[in-house]
């Protein structure tokens, strides 16, 4: 069953990439969806299994994959509870998004390529999640930073598209260069890249230290920090998470399978499978919590100014997969995966949501030229309000009457992890403030775009992308409107649409948004008690991630005053956005003008961009630029090839003057010759 799971997608990836145009866009489509949804149907059964406790952990051999020296690397498929995890969200969400993307990409040329790639992301990301070995998850892992910059610059023809895909690719060797090392370091450490044996023999390496840099160093904790760096570059933690806004120009379905639910969990998921050698070093732990707090802090900041619809949904993504780090870094790996887990259904599905909200906006992505939408496109509305209330946590604690608590999905789940880590002691109050204050500008920025989308008045007619669908629909008619047709020069209608009138998706693009909202409303309601409980989780984890039975009994025993402090700060947000959007639109304005400087700091991402810019993207094209004219071009062009070709022009130049057919010419030489020679002997 797992081998069909893992393989079944390559196998489509490679009938639609190499079949192409010749099966045709609709035999393309069919094979990928349908191999998707068989593997996501043969996921819930694995995954059932292990919640209702009749599964056990196994190992599935594949091949030898490397045998070179002491290093033995067997390609082998390890399931157990957090494999089926992270199966089911792989393959839920990309079976909806192959659904989806049948909608979406309906008017694009290159719909097989499209599809193989989606297909071949999902390859790569069985295999990560998968790994028996450290190598084999490395494959995977740079197998989905492949995919990934294939399909965020599938548009190649975009130079922003373009630039985007270099970019992702170039931040994320940063970090893939630190988890090689880590990997390196693991096997001469531990002598093996076997997960089970590494994670075996972690804790008798406690203590213990290492050369690295001309120093002693804590080995666990060298380790760990090393392929931690691997997980903030995949999931764009602060400091390497500048290519996520920007990985953006993909299409909106690579946004909802990458970016919000799949490849940008891969550090979480490694840091949890890894967890029991993250245990042995609290000072690794300890950074993981304070990068994951800070990124949660900053991306909620941000989120809260951007104008496009899918970048203030990738900030979004950015600030919870902060959320899930900090959980870890303080012991709460399940509660990370249960954010993990949540996170996708309704991240996927703003994310869709979005995407059907720029379908039927003719492709304007920015939120100032909506408005009004809500009596449009009803069923996108309301399926993104449920979104928006799973993200912003709304629920009730059970914590009155015993009642029991209830909720959507975002609200079990993110304030299990602010409830531990308030109960973790140490420094976990701080980080718990800064989740509050994150939760709070969580609630402002998603009621934000709600409102700029879907309330007040239309704004349509100041975009220059529906202007231009307007204009391009009235001169295409085959028999024109006298009556209100437009030209490029003629006024717009006074309504404020500019005669535009924008469309509910097609059924297969509202098919998985039902989908993904029935999970962002059920999913932390009916998953809470496996995945955080003390009685459930021990039995639903069996091992496979490091579960704190003392923090997760501590989580329950906080003060009223925090289960009901993330529900106390949406409602804060709401308010505040409820106000400056809807009552008096124009306090923002108004805002951006007095707090001028901290609005600049925020809207363009704290000049994290600027900063690289000027630290390392200009000298590396200053010294690029060094080497190019004075080194090739100057000294090894100018005396190597060029060099040498122009010698060989000169002496044919002389050799063409001596060469004239003349007779006194040669006779010239001759005696010249003849002279030379008399000369050489007398003076020998």
């Amino acid at each position: 069953m797992i081998k069909l799971i893992v393989f079944l997608p390559l196998l489509a990836a490679i009938v639609a990439g190499l079949g192409n145009r010749m099966i045709g866009n609709v035999a393309a489509k069919a094979v990928t969806t349908g191999a998707l949804f068989a593997a996501c149907a043969l996921s819930w059964v694995i995954f059932i299994g292990f919640l209702g406790g009749h599964s056990v952990a196994y190992v599935e051999p594949v091949l030898t994959f490397i045998q070179s020296g002491d290093m033995l690397v067997d390609w082998a498929l390890r399931v157990d509870t957090l494999t089926a995890v992270m199966l089911v969200v792989v393959t839920t969400v990309s079976s909806l998004v192959h659904l989806y993307s049948w909608g979406y990409m309906a008017e694009d040329d290159s719909q097989p390529r499209f599809f193989a790639y989606l297909s071949l992301f999902t390859f790569a990301m069985l295999m990560l999640v998968t790994a028996d070995s450290l190598v084999q998850m490395f494959f995977g892992w740079e197998g989905v930073g492949l995919a990934s910059y294939l399909l965020i610059g599938f548009w190649y023809h975009k130079p922003t598209a373009k630039a985007a895909a270099i970019k992702a690719f170039v931040v994320n060797r940063v970090g893939d260069f630190g988890f090689s090392l880590g990997i390196f370091g693991t096997f001469l450490v531990f002598g093996t890249v076997s997960i089970p044996a590494i994670l075996e023999a972690a804790p008798g390496m406690a203590g213990s230290t290492i050369g690295f840099l001309g120093y002693r160093v804590d080995t666990m904790t060298l380790l760990c920090l090393l392929l931690f760096v691997g997980a903030m570059g995949k999931s764009a933690q602060l400091g390497l998470h500048t290519w996520l806004p920007d990985a953006m120009e993909g299409p909106t379905p690579v946004s909802a399978l990458i970016h919000a639910a799949t490849m940008v969990t891969a550090g979480v998921f490694m840091v949890c499978r890894l967890s029991p050698m993250f245990e042995t070093s609290q000072t690794a732990l300890h950074v993981v919590a304070i990068v994951g707090a800070a990124t949660c802090f900053f991306a909620a900041t941000v989120g809260t100014c951007q104008n496009d619809i899918k970048r203030v949904i990738a900030y979004s993504t950015c600030s919870q997969l902060g959320y899930m780090f900090f959980a870890a870094g303080i012991g709460a790996y399940g509660a990370a995966m249960f954010h993990l887990f949540t996170h996708a259904f309704f991240k996927a599905l703003l994310f869709l949501g979005a995407g059907s909200v720029i379908h039927a906006m003719h492709h304007e992505q920015d939120m100032r030229y909506y408005g009004g939408l809500r009596k449009k496109i009803p069923f996108t509305f309301a399926v993104m309000l449920i979104g928006t209330l799973a993200i912003t946590g709304l629920g009730i604690p059970g914590v009155i009457l015993d009642i029991p608590a209830f909720g959507f999905a975002g609200f079990f789940s993110k304030d299990a992890i602010l409830e531990a880590t308030y109960a973790s002691g140490g420094n976990g109050p701080i980080i718990f403030g800064v989740g509050i204050i994150a939760a709070m500008l969580t609630s402002f920025y998603s009621w934000r775009l709600m409102f700029l989308t879907f309330w007040g008045k239309p704004r349509w007619a100041e975009s220059e992308h529906i202007q231009h669908a307007v204009h391009h629909e009235h001169e295409d008619r085959s028999e024109p409107d006298h009556g209100h047709e437009l030209d490029h020069h003629a006024p717009l209608p006074h309504d404020g649409t500019a005669g535009y009138h924008p469309h509910e998706s097609p059924l297969n693009m509202l098919i998985p948004l039902a989908v993904l909202a029935t999970g962002a409303v059920l999913a932390g309601q009916v998953f809470h008690h496996a995945f955080v409980e003390v009685a459930g989780g021990v039995q639903f984890w069996g091992g496979s991630i490091a579960f704190n039975e003392h923090l997760m009994h501590a989580m329950h025993e906080v003060p009223a005053w925090v289960k009901w402090g993330p529900f106390t700060v949406m409602a804060i947000g709401f308010l505040i956005a409820l106000r400056a959007y809807i009552f008096d639109t124009t306090i923002p304005a108004r805002f951006t003008e007095t707090f001028r400087v901290l609005y600049d700091f925020v809207y363009n991402k704290w000049y994290f961009d600027q900063l690289y810019d000027f630290l390392f993207v200009r000298p590396a094209f200053a010294l690029g630029r060094f080497f190019w004219k004075r080194g090739d071009e100057g000294t090894i062009d100018r005396f190597g090839p060029d060099g040498v070709a122009h010698v060989v022009v000169g002496g044919g130049a002389l050799t063409r003057r001596l060469q004239s057919g003349y007779v006194y010419t040669y006779a010239l030489v001759m005696l010249l010759g003849l002279a030379a020679a008399a000369t050489w002997a007398m003076a020998g």
